[in-house]
């Protein structure tokens, strides 16, 4: 539950952040520069040769088969600075990754206009937050952070964009799970009846329903149903919503004062 919260408070922190690029870009160092094209500069050594190679000639055949430039720079106390973008010759049909684990999140992007056209401000900054953040790099390694970033991107420009980033991960889940049960405990608790002979309240339920329907259907469902097709989150959250919904009512119908015998 530590790391959920810690999860959720990284995500909330990088709402706040503007998508840019490291700072350590705001000088010129060319001499750090290959003597040779590739679109992966990796000074800082995250990747290993063979991995290096291979995303090497990922980016190669998908610029030559859709003519988006991705590109990725893994730094740390050394830096080309902006010496990068005339080297790439970065434009707005451009893309380029920054691993940098000193800014606290290993992943900054500098994003061309033409990409803000097929995925929002806000698709990147859940991006960032997601692969770049310390949980997500401890399991997966700075090499697993970049690969599945460039991944994600990869496949919404083939897929004509998206307005998030496509996948559910674990921490996300249980965010949505725990809106799900919050909005049936509301539900559960205003529908129960207030008077004797009636079964469901519904003047209150209904009465109610801007915030349940917030917690479970915005906040429960929503990113479930626009991040994966997989019917398994959406049946656990409408069971959680259910669940706590039926256990509010029934705590609340318990307590209710039971009605006097007649003589």
């Amino acid at each position: 539950m530590a790391r959920l919260l810690l999860s959720l408070l990284v995500s909330l922190w990088g709402l706040l952040l503007l998508v840019q690029p490291a700072p350590a870009l705001a000088y010129d160092n060319p001499e750090l520069l290959p003597d040779h094209p590739t679109p992966v500069i990796d000074l800082a050594k995250a990747l290993t040769s063979s991995q290096r190679r291979a995303l090497e000639e990922q980016l190669d055949q998908f610029e030559a088969s859709s003519g988006w430039k991705l590109r990725v720079l893994t730094q740390y106390d050394r830096s080309p600075g902006q010496a990068v973008k005339q080297y790439w010759d970065l434009d707005e049909r451009s893309l380029l990754l920054v691993a940098d684990p000193r800014g606290g999140n290993l992943l900054n992007f500098n994003v061309g206009e033409a990409l803000f056209a097929l995925m929002p401000r806000s698709y990147w900054v859940e991006l960032q937050t997601r692969y770049g953040n310390q949980y997500y790099v401890a399991d997966h390694g700075e090499d697993g952070a970049i690969v599945g970033a460039l991944g994600a991107v990869r496949g919404c420009l083939e897929q004509g964009g998206c307005q998030v980033v496509p996948g559910l991960p674990q921490e996300q889940w249980l965010l949505t799970v725990s809106t799900s049960v919050l909005g049936g405990l509301v539900a559960g608790f205003a529908s129960y009846p207030r008077k004797q002979g009636v079964l469901i309240a519904w003047p209150w339920l209904l009465l109610m329903s801007p915030l349940w329907l917030i917690l479970f259907g915005v906040l429960g469902l929503g990113p479930v149903l626009t991040r994966t097709a997989d019917p398994l989150p959406v049946v656990g959250n409408v069971f959680a919503f259910l669940a706590s919904g039926v256990a509010a009512y029934l705590l609340a119908l318990w307590k209710l004062p039971k009605p006097e015998a007649k003589a």
